[in-house]
C-alpha cells in the first residue's frame, strides 16, 4: 500500500537510522581515540575504518530525506552509551549494537519501507543490514584475539603487515618494532585481516 512520505513511519525510521549511524560513528572515533592512547593502532584502524562507514551509511540515510528539505522530523529513540576504559569492551559492545542493527532493526525498518511501498529505501536498509552484520563479525573477532591473547601472536606462521609503512614480516609472532619505520608492534595485523589485503 503506497504512503504519502510527508506522512510515513519510513521517515521517521531515516531519521532514527541517521542519527543511530552518526552517534555510532562518534562513539567509533571516540573509540578509536582510547586505542590510540594504548598504543593498540591497529584496533584504531579498525575503528576509525567502520567509523568511515558509518558515516556513509548515515548520508544514505539523510539522502533518502532530500523531499523533505527544510521540514523537522521529531522522533523518540534509544541509544547506547558506550564508555569504558576497556578497549575489549568497547569491541564487545559495538559488536551488539551492530548486530542488532542488522538482525533486528534494519530489517524491520525495511519491512516496513517495503509495505509503506518505498523500495529503494526497503533496499537500502535491507543491504546495510547485511553491512552491520559484517561489522559486528569484525569487532567480534578482534575482541576474541584480545581475550585469548592472539592479537598479535599466532599459532601457526602467518604475514604481519605494517598499518604504517607495509612492511610484511612471516612468522608466529608480530615484531616488537617494525624493522622498516619503527613503529610499535601496536601497528601490526594478521595479513588475512587487513582491509587492504592483496
Amino acid at each position: 500500500m503506497a504512503v504519502d512520505f510527508k506522512n510515513s513511519v519510513t521517515k521517521e525510521n531515516l531519521m532514527r537510522a541517521f542519527a543511530g549511524e552518526s552517534q555510532a560513528r562518534n562513539r567509533y572515533t571516540f573509540a578509536a581515540s582510547q586505542a590510540k592512547a594504548a598504543n593498540l593502532h591497529v584496533i584504531e584502524a579498525v575503528f576509525t575504518y567502520t567509523a568511515n562507514q558509518e558515516r556513509e551509511h548515515a548520508e544514505i540515510f539523510y539522502k533518502h530525506l532530500q523531499q523533505l528539505s527544510g521540514s523537522t522530523i521529531h522522533v523518540d529513540g534509544g541509544y547506547p552509551v558506550d564508555i569504558s576504559d576497556s578497549i575489549r569492551d568497547l569491541l564487545r559492545r559495538a559488536q551488539h549494537n551492530e548486530y542488532e542493527e542488522a538482525e533486528s532493526v534494519y530489517i524491520s525498518f525495511g519491512n516496513v519501507a517495503k509495505e509503506e511501498g518505498f523500495l529503494t529505501v526497503a533496499s537500502s536498509f535491507h543491504m546495510i543490514a547485511r553491512i552491520e552484520k559484517y561489522h559486528g563479525d569484525r569487532f567480534g573477532q578482534f575482541a576474541q584475539l584480545m581475550e585469548e591473547n592472539r592479537l598479535f601472536v599466532s599459532d601457526v606462521q602467518t604475514g604481519w603487515i605494517c598499518l604504517n609503512c607495509g612492511y610484511i614480516h612471516t612468522g608466529i609472532q608480530a615484531p616488537v618494532t617494525c624493522p622498516v619505520c619503527q613503529h610499535d608492534q601496536g601497528y601490526f595485523i594478521r595479513l588475512e585481516l587487513s582491509p587492504f589485503a592483496k
